[in-house]
């Protein structure tokens, strides 16, 4: 797959400025149709058992052993398969995220190749609950990090596409997170906002191939896949390189547990491939 720098896809100062004030933007497209045809064979082989590399992700929904009806969220996808490695070490959106962050390098966090079913029998809905990413991720010092959801098929609301909520990138950790929960309305209800903050949500409707970034701290989540057909994509979470590891008394995230550092060190090393500054291989 061609992973070369597409600047003309980069953020302008105003996309930037609009980063900064919503905590989250939508690039252009970045995949073309020719190369989302292959990743998608490919997000088919990883649900089949079948890894390219001969090594496993950290978790997998597996065919034929797991809910076909449930949400499918494969985290480090880019350790099995060199296609869907591509797509997270992508040098587009390294440098997206370079340019919204305001960073000098940005590092691979990790993966999340999600699938969404459509309705089936009609009884599912695989909601994404409203959560923010850095309440996942608190062996990292500060929230130096942000994901990158680039779309593998058309997204709107029929098939439920990722929802943000504008600004509350700016309100630290809220009291009520979860990533799966189903009953959305319930978690807005009982959350806790600071003064003078509204919670309005703006669906992020996207052509195969865009991408959106949003903060660490971003209120997000997502509805019901109502139509026939599922809902591909893949999370990639990136961080800047100066992202730090620090001790969670409650739990230990798996790039934690990789790193088995001290407090203070920084996440770096192949474990946690440079997306940014781009360097073109031989």
């Amino acid at each position: 797959m061609n992973n070369l720098l597409q600047t003309k896809l980069l953020p302008e100062e105003k996309d930037i400025r609009f980063f900064e004030e919503n905590g989250y933007w939508v690039s252009p497209k970045i995949f073309s149709d020719e190369q989302l045809e292959k990743i998608v064979e490919h997000q088919e082989k990883i649900y089949r058992g079948e890894f390219e590399t001969g090594r496993e992700p950290v978790c997998n929904w597996l065919e034929g052993v797991d809910n076909p009806r449930a949400l499918r969220k494969t985290d480090n996808s880019h350790w099995s398969d060199t296609k869907l490695r591509a797509v997270a070490t992508d040098s587009t959106i390294g440098a997206t995220a370079a340019k919204l962050m305001k960073a000098d390098v940005i590092r691979l966090w990790h993966d999340q190749l999600l699938y969404k079913p459509g309705r089936g029998t009609g009884k599912e809905t695989a909601n994404v609950g409203w959560h923010q990413d850095y309440i996942y991720w608190k062996n990292c010092m500060e929230p130096t990090l942000i994901t990158a959801w680039v779309a593998f098929t058309d997204v709107d609301l029929s098939n439920g596409c990722m929802q943000v909520v504008p600004r509350s990138h700016k309100w630290g950790l809220v009291n009520v997170n979860s990533f799966f929960e189903q009953n959305l309305e319930k978690q807005q209800a009982e959350m806790v906002l600071p003064e003078n903050e509204v919670f309005t949500t703006v669906p992020l409707v996207m052509k195969a191939g865009q991408v959106s970034f949003h903060h660490a701290i971003t209120i997000h989540g997502s509805g019901a896949n109502v139509t026939e057909l599922p809902r591909r994509s893949m999370a990639v979470h990136l961080m800047t390189g100066d992202t730090r590891y620090q001790f969670d008394p409650k739990g230990q995230h798996f790039n934690a547990r990789i790193l088995n550092g001290n407090e203070g060190d920084l996440y770096e090393g192949d474990s946690w491939p440079v997306l940014y500054p781009y360097r073109q291989h031989d």
